[in-house]
């Protein structure tokens, strides 16, 4: 099985000041998608900034964000509708209205270092029957044991999502969440409804190369991006989120799982045509 790479580019939670070469402008957002696809992504997860970098789900941008992307790339796009923690249920849910191929699906609230990402019952609910009336295909966020649970509640209560095909992304190492080690990723993969037909894994800060590591070993497939870490090594920072694209396909290669191409991609989560 060929990996899905995913490049989670610009987040939330890093401001331009502390992270100069973070793609916040539009035009550095399309300029990281192209070289992101030509090192091997096959998809991008999109945080939006406004005119003064800062996290935004302004509709409009939203939309401007998606148009662009697909006419310079062939990437699935998706949407974050988890934003920033500060940002009201009604916003996140407005992001399915920018029509992406995908959108982030976070299953439950979780500490997120001093603060919390908030994701009650109602909301999930309600935004997951929203996917499935749009045929925006989820990516289910994961960030701890219990989140399993919550899936497995879900799709029980409400069926399969768009397309049929049930994707998760193991997001690990985030103070509040689970760990990312190998003995954890081998606990959820376990714990993972039957229906599930792919994952990929997302190790946070210095959890990155052995997340990495542990998911391409179990089947598994790859988000990396400045996102989720700013430091390449100890020592040295990203300097672009090509980089990390390129040694998640390196990585990829030896473990004779190549990246996936866009259009394998779109077969894999059975996204809606463009």
């Amino acid at each position: 099985m060929p990996t899905l790479i995913t490049v989670a580019p610009t987040g939330a939670e890093t401001t331009k000041g502390a992270c100069p070469t973070l793609p916040t402008k539009l035009s550095e957002v399309v300029e990281t998608a192209r070289r992101c696809e030509a090192a091997g992504a096959a998809m991008i997860h999109l945080h939006i900034r406004d005119a003064e970098h800062r996290p935004t789900l302004d509709l409009g941008r939203l939309r401007a964000a998606v148009a662009a992307v697909r006419s310079e790339t062939d990437l699935v796009v998706q949407l974050s509708t988890g934003g920033a923690v500060t940002d009201s249920f009604e916003d996140r849910l407005r992001v399915l209205d920018a029509d992406p191929d995908s959108c982030s699906l976070t299953m439950g609230t979780v500490n997120f270092g001093d603060d919390v990402f908030a994701n009650p019952w109602p909301f999930v609910t309600e935004l997951y029957q929203r996917t499935q009336e749009l045929r925006i295909v989820p990516e289910f966020e994961l960030f701890d044991l219990g989140h399993v649970a919550a899936l497995h509640r879900l799709l029980d209560t409400y069926g399969l999502p768009a397309g049929g095909k049930v994707h998760c992304d193991l997001v690990m190492g985030v103070p509040g969440g689970m760990p990312g080690d190998a003995p954890t990723l081998v606990a959820v993969v376990q714990a993972l409804p039957d229906v599930v037909t792919s994952w990929s894994a997302t190790g946070i800060g210095r959890t990155t190369l052995p997340v990495a590591l542990a998911a391409l070993s179990c089947g598994g497939h790859l988000r990396v991006g400045m996102e989720d870490t700013r430091s390449f090594a100890r020592g040295r920072p990203v300097r672009h989120n090509v980089e990390l694209v390129e040694r998640a396909a390196q990585l990829a290669g030896l473990a004779q799982r190549p990246p996936m191409t866009t259009e394998d991609a779109r077969e894999l989560l059975n996204v809606k045509p463009g």
